[in-house]
């Protein structure tokens, strides 16, 4: 389990690539509002999680780094609010705070601005690192860019450093919890889609499906869903990312669930296809085992030393080979007509780990080898996708226990 420590740890190995005479700035993040008086349910900035293990709304980590090396740190979250508290919940306590994360000086998050202030105005600190990355340009802006606009008005002396592309690169290598983190995610992960796949008949609704995957997930706690699940069936299939739950499984339609718990803040990703009946067709066979074997092949080459673009050109090329001996590709060089979606991703603090995308692969990354065919001329489309731990030698496939082969699907199929 991840404790103080971990988070102290995540800390002190950023601090020590931060410039002398520097302040770093990290928020937790707000409420955004969703229609009137109800607000969509608080998500905390991952990166201000991997740092300080809070997560609550309006947290703000401020460590200031000073010429001599030296560091301190303070957190800051909400005061207490006997009347807030009765509508909205119970608010974090200083100690329970410091428990968490490890930072003994508590402040409150209303004593932020006076204090800042006086923090840019003491002459110690020329530079200030703050997290201003943002998916997309339209995305809205979070508080660090508010922050931002505000010293290029009072106080343009303070240069701007990115904290985002450090903590990318702490990100990279899972620490111990984190993978045993990782690894009860997996156990709850093949749990549910078990239990979706033995629940499995023809005229089920991907509701239905869901609600059986949302049963399993919550007996494990409110914040077990890593991510909104994927769930279709039949021609929804050829959405990537589908979330609408509104068809309903057809004799003969493949399932697609590409879904993943929650542990400890660790996420995991895996994707599985089965058909409604529990019985492949010669067709849905002969497309699953060219998934299945790339996906296999994979696993048996992935080690260290190895591009990490190789990973996906590899899932792509040997996967060519195997459709057009099957029949289902006319050349391999039109493979992307029926692969969508690239072969890898990194699974971490976040679902899509926000981390630096490495040259190499090294010990203790963990990524997903996503195999996925869509046809839509013969209806079938699914993928199959697997958790990858690289060890120091070659590579673990954590989420191996999920049925994956058409015979153990059907097995468990076959017994619900």
């Amino acid at each position: 389990m991840m404790n103080r420590q971990f988070y102290s740890e995540n800390r002190e190995r950023l601090y020590k690539m931060m410039k002398p005479a520097s302040l770093l700035v990290m928020f937790s993040g707000k409420e955004v509002r969703k229609t009137a008086d109800e607000y969509y349910d608080f998500y905390a900035d991952r990166n201000f999680v991997y740092l300080t293990g809070i997560d609550v709304k309006e947290a703000v980590l401020v460590a200031c780094k000073e010429a001599s090396g030296d560091v301190k740190e303070r957190l800051y979250i909400l005061r207490p609010d006997m009347m807030l508290e009765r509508w909205t919940g119970r608010r974090l306590k200083p100690e329970e705070a410091e428990n968490l994360s490890g930072i003994a000086d508590i402040r409150w998050s209303d004593q932020f601005d006076t204090q800042f202030r006086q923090l840019a105005y003491s002459g110690h600190y020329g530079q200030i690192y703050l997290d201003l990355y943002k998916f997309s340009r339209d995305d809205r802006d979070r508080p660090a860019h508010t922050l931002r606009d505000e010293i290029a008005r009072e106080y343009p002396f303070l240069h701007i450093e990115d904290a985002n592309h450090p903590i990318r690169r702490l990100r990279l290598i899972k620490q111990p919890c984190e993978i045993e983190a990782m690894r009860q995610a997996e156990r709850i992960t093949c749990e549910g889609i078990t239990a979706m796949m033995k629940a499995s008949r023809p005229g089920m609704h991907e509701y239905q499906y869901k609600a059986v995957w949302d049963y399993v997930l919550q007996q494990y706690g409110p914040k077990c869903q890593a991510f909104p699940p994927i769930i279709s069936a039949g021609r929804n299939n050829f959405c990537i990312h589908y979330y609408s739950y509104t068809g309903c499984a057809q004799d003969g339609d493949m399932i697609l669930n590409d879904v993943g718990a929650q542990w400890d803040h660790i996420m995991t990703d895996v994707s599985r296809g089965f058909p409604c009946n529990g019985r492949f067709t010669e067709d849905q066979k002969r497309m699953y085992d060219c998934m299945l074997r790339t996906s296999d092949y994979l696993f048996s080459i992935i080690k260290p030393g190895m591009k990490m673009a190789d990973v996906d050109k590899t899932t792509h090329s040997y996967n060519a080979r195997l459709l057009l001996d099957a029949g289902l590709l006319d050349r391999t060089e039109n493979v992307n007509n029926l692969m969508w979606h690239n072969g890898a991703h990194h699974v971490g603090f976040d679902v899509h780990d926000a981390v630096e995308t490495p040259e190499i692969i090294a010990p203790n990354m963990v990524f997903c080898v996503d195999i996925g065919v869509y046809d839509e001329r013969s209806g079938i489309g699914f993928r199959v996708e697997d958790n990858c731990l690289v060890t120091e030698n070659g590579c673990e496939n954590l989420s191996a226990a999920t049925p994956r082969t058409v015979q153990e699907i059907e097995d468990v199929m076959r017994h619900p």
